[in-house]
């Protein structure tokens, strides 16, 4: 029987996990590129990992570098898709993403100086790492165009990510010592595994961050000049959630709440968590909570029903949303509450 490196199995399973998204996310969104691209290139660089360190074909080290100088540049893409009201605030710049990929061909081709790919890759990781980190710094309101139930989720799985490319770059460096000092005697179990593990966790976050879906309709923010106060500002949201219902858009975003109040997102978000102490996405699932515990409480409607009526789409969303506000299951508020009554 022949033999087949882990590392085809992890290419197989993404290539499968590829096509799921790709299925999962028909639904008039539009797609996230970079990210859909990036399991397919994490999908790649394992197939080739297990083409060097299971079949030790070393003509493999010539191509799989220059796909990895790839990967940091499509994450951050994929956020800044996610993070940025206007795409073509970054398209331009695609030249630029592609740097490191041309100086690690260069490296290869020209100087011939293979050393240098073991400081250029790390440092690109590094760098892109915490430009993603830094997109992310206000937290789940970062995320403009991500829905507002799939947020926190999103985050948690964008901020991983970041991870995944600092411990990509310190696994570099360990194989770089590993050389230095044992002339490379755990380099191929050094470098199989923790790539792999890295590209599992890219992909997973990748797949995480498209089906938080982006809406395909174009935001408009609204003007800078005479923004309202954090009060009038909490006022004008208050009212949108209580009397026109909009936390039952299952779709509803940051980009979209400035463009129904005709207040700049930034502002929504800075009040809400100056007044609250609460991010925007938690502040508009605590009307949908309320909304719920009230169905539940009135109505015969099954907790899936209910779910769907207030603007979740996921159960596990639903249910992490509904512990947080109330501490406990939705069946188990309303079994408490029949007991009471």
């Amino acid at each position: 029987m022949p033999f087949l490196p882990l590392s085809f199995f992890v290419a197989f399973l993404l290539v499968i996990l590829f096509v799921g998204v790709v299925r999962a996310g028909n639904d008039g969104g539009s797609r996230n590129i970079p990210f859909l691209a990036l399991i397919l290139l994490s999908a790649l660089q394992a197939f080739l990992s297990g083409l060097r360190w299971g079949y030790d074909i070393v003509d493999v080290m010539y191509v799989a570098p220059v796909g990895a100088a790839f990967v940091p540049p499509l994450v951050y893409c994929g956020v800044a898709r996610l993070v940025q009201k206007d795409d073509r605030a970054f398209d331009w710049s695609i030249v630029m993403h592609a740097l490191p990929a041309v100086a690690i061909v260069t490296l290869l081709t020209v100087t011939g100086w293979r050393n240098a790919i073991d400081v250029v890759l790390p440092a690109t990781f590094i760098g892109y790492a915490g430009a993603i980190l830094n997109l992310m710094r206000r937290g789940p309101d970062a995320l403009r165009k991500t829905p507002f139930e799939s947020a926190l989720s999103v985050y948690r799985a964008l901020v991983f990510a970041a991870l995944a490319l600092l411990m990509s770059a310190a696994l570099d460096l360990l194989v770089f010592l590993d050389f230095s000092w044992t002339h490379g005697s755990h380099a191929a179990g050094m470098v199989a595994i923790g790539n792999l593990i890295a590209l599992v966790v890219l992909s997973i976050a990748a797949a995480v961050a498209v089906q938080g879906r982006e809406s395909s309709e174009v935001e408009i923010e609204a003007p800078a000049a005479d923004e309202p106060s954090d009060k009038e500002t909490l006022a004008a949201i208050q009212w949108l959630m209580e009397t026109k219902h909009s936390y039952r858009d299952p779709d509803l975003n940051l980009d979209r709440l400035a463009r129904k109040s005709i207040i700049p997102a930034r502002q929504i978000s800075s009040a809400i968590n100056r007044t609250t102490g609460k991010n925007v996405s938690q502040y508009v699932n605590e009307f949908r909570i309320a909304a719920a515990c009230q169905l539940l409480a009135e109505t015969e409607k099954s907790v899936t029903e209910i779910m769907f009526d207030v603007g979740f789409q996921t159960k596990s969303n639903f249910n992490r949303e509904f512990r947080r506000v109330t501490d406990m299951t939705p069946v188990q508020w309303r079994s408490r509450r029949a007991n009471i009554g």
